[in-house]
């Protein structure tokens, strides 16, 4: 039985989504992965802000790795998103909703090259955690598809953050 988690999700239409998950269970999931896509978004900002602000000896080698890991981001942010709409409910899409929802919170000033990575790296990880819980919440639904969006996004952020860790060795 899934674990009881509030829900703030809008149900999206008024034809009854019938996939085999409970409404209440997909709206728990939605919530969740709405959680998941926030903290992605910030993080897409995040290491998009520091692809172009970046500065030091290690500028090409951070420049291209930030190129490389915020072009991965803005592609799964759409599959977070299709996601939660295949679940019966509306994505998170403003600003607004992303603060209130994310877990990481941005610098207010452009840090050095390595405070930028690790502050990357932390971000990454505050992602795994999040995915992780979602993650959790899909299996126990029996939400397979979910289930393996958020897998695969644990897989890239671990990555992601043994490679920011590997630079500050």
């Amino acid at each position: 039985m899934p674990k009881k988690v509030k829900s703030d999700v809008v149900k999206q239409d008024s034809i009854a989504v019938n996939i085999g998950i409970p409404t209440e269970t997909r709206a728990q999931i939605a919530t969740e992965l709405s959680k998941v896509l926030a903290d992605s978004y910030t993080l897409y900002l995040m290491t998009h802000n520091f692809h172009w602000n970046v500065t030091g000896p290690m500028f090409n080698t951070l420049h291209t790795m930030f190129m490389d890991q915020y072009t991965e981001l803005w592609q799964a942010l759409d599959t977070l998103a299709e996601r939660i709409r295949a679940l019966g409910f509306f994505a998170p899409g403003t600003y607004a909703e992303f603060a209130k929802l994310s877990s990481i919170k941005e610098p207010d000033h452009v840090p050095n090259a390595e405070d930028m990575i690790r502050l990357l790296l932390q971000a990454n990880e505050a992602v795994v955690c999040t995915a992780r819980a979602a993650c959790e919440l899909a299996e126990e639904s029996s939400d397979q598809p979910t289930a393996d969006i958020l897998t695969q996004r644990l897989d890239i952020h671990e990555k992601n953050a043994w490679m920011l860790r590997a630079l500050s060795a």
